[in-house]
């Protein structure tokens, strides 16, 4: 059965993205026929082309608008004079931004949607997995949890499905380009709120006024969950109930295995017990919290149960979320080196994700394999990202991912960032091209280190590669000893 607010036939233009693909899986699921196309391929796009989806990559394989398309849905990333919409514009056919299609595309009274400047995608499935846990408290005939994260699930590799009628349906809201004010969401939580983005926002103050406009299209018989630094703005901004981290909710940490924590958290008039996290950070244990909240206060009540009940089952099953896909992500050991992935790409995000490395694995050197996202973030960002990366043992600082030179006159590179490590003290060097940090990394890298490949670009294509070097210079350093 088709969305009741969308056409039967819709183009998506940038379908192999992480969020355009996962509401093309729900769009298909709930019986739309799709079109895509992007320039570049993606294991999204080859998934949707395996559920039946005609998903067209790179430009000699693009063909005309379809005749029987009603509707083009565009990615961020793609411009209005882009081929396939022009061409809707000259017939009449309605373009929409994907943030555009979500509005649309969350169920109205039933959505839960994750805000903040860092964290979201880990606290969304935080969320999602504590739905799952109250949906086995209902037993069967329990109605199915819809949802759309931005990142895999580390298990089941994926990031979207369709909720069934009833079940809630867990969103990922970004803040960039203001799409998360296009959600009518019935609760919603923010993790933290921070200056970035300012290609787009410029202050932090316009950063804060759209997180408060999001707080006030929550529901007035919903439930906004905050941490605990969230500016007061944003609270008074929202009409519905408001439930913040240190006030009405209280988390008690009860010990740590290798960065993992072990809580309990506190509510009005119930009480998780123990929850053990299985994904390593002092801040997860934050966004489990939140997320734990948002599930017992809003929609264990909704499907009548008690609070107790809800909070153990929302416990278990949030206990059961082993990890993200680029977040915290173990691409394994080789060479006598134990390589950890992670998005990071914010100063605070890379800070946060090194003191997580540095209690997952004590006493190990650190390296660090960093690809800045955005000359303008770099440049606006220099100095705390040298603070971020005091302590390491050694960077490497690939050529920065993608530029916004037309949008923010900021500018700076690979370069200006490491010779500011250099100055700091920290041992650092401008890498290059991937490949070519990628043999700047191993040319100093010693068995027994730890290296934490960084970035929100493309620098998740390095892993087969780095993984052979590692293999091959572990071969011939036998083939020494021999």
């Amino acid at each position: 059965m088709t969305s009741t607010t969308l056409p039967e036939h819709i183009h998506l233009v940038g379908v192999a993205g992480a969020g355009l693909s996962g509401a093309a899986r729900i769009l298909a699921e709930r019986g739309h026929r799709l079109t895509g196309f992007d320039r570049a391929p993606s294991d999204f796009a080859a998934e949707l082309a395996a559920l039946g989806v005609d998903v067209r990559v790179g430009d000699a394989t693009r063909a005309p608008l379809g005749r029987e398309v009603e509707l083009v849905v565009r990615s961020a990333a793609v411009p209005l004079t882009d081929a396939d919409c022009r061409a809707a514009a000259a017939r009449g056919i309605p373009v929409l931004k994907y943030a555009e299609l979500l509005g649309r595309l969350t169920p109205a009274r039933r959505t839960l949607a994750v805000a903040g400047t860092h964290g979201k995608t880990s606290a969304s499935w935080m969320l999602a997995h504590a739905l799952f846990g109250l949906e086995r408290a209902l037993g069967s005939g329990a109605p199915r949890t819809g949802f759309l994260v931005g990142g895999l699930d580390g298990a089941t590799r994926r990031n979207a499905r369709s909720e069934a009628p009833g079940g809630w349906f867990a969103v990922e809201a970004c803040e960039y380009d203001r799409s998360f004010l296009h959600l009518r969401p019935e609760g919603a939580l923010v993790t933290n709120l921070e200056a970035d983005h300012l290609d787009y926002y410029g202050t932090l103050d316009a950063i804060e006024e759209a997180f408060a406009r999001f707080a006030d299209r929550v529901h007035p018989d919903g439930l906004l969950v905050l941490g605990d630094d969230v500016p007061a703005r944003v609270e008074s901004a929202c009409a519905a109930r408001t439930w913040r981290l240190g006030r009405e909710l209280q988390l008690e940490l009860l010990g740590e295995t290798r960065g993992c924590f072990r809580l309990r958290l506190v509510g009005p008039g119930w009480a998780t017990p123990p929850v053990q996290l299985a994904v390593p950070g002092r801040f997860q244990a934050d966004n489990a919290a939140l997320a734990l909240a948002l599930a017992v206060g809003l929609v264990a009540p909704a499907w009548q149960l008690a609070p107790d009940v809800a909070a153990a089952a929302a416990a278990e099953g949030l206990a059961g979320f082993r990890g993200a896909v680029r977040r915290f992500e173990r691409w394994g050991q080789a060479g006598g080196v134990e390589v950890i992935h992670d998005y990071a790409h914010h100063p605070t995000e890379v800070r946060v994700t090194l003191e997580a490395a540095r209690r997952a694995l004590p006493g190990m050197p650190l390296h660090v394999l960093f690809q800045p996202h955005q000359h303008s973030r770099t440049a606006r960002f220099l100095p705390e990202f040298v603070e971020s990366l005091r302590g390491v043992d050694r960077v490497v600082v690939a050529d920065v991912y993608g530029a916004r030179a037309h949008i923010d006159a900021h500018f700076a590179g690979a370069q200006e960032l490491a010779a500011r490590l250099v100055r700091a003290g920290v041992r650092a060097e401008a890498g290059g091209d991937l490949a070519q940090s990628v043999a700047a990394t191993l040319a100093e890298l010693p068995g027994g280190s730890a290296l934490l490949v960084l970035g929100a670009g493309d620098i998740d294509t390095i892993r087969e590669d780095l993984f052979r070097e590692l293999a091959l210079r572990r071969g011939s350093e036998r083939a020494a000893r021999a």
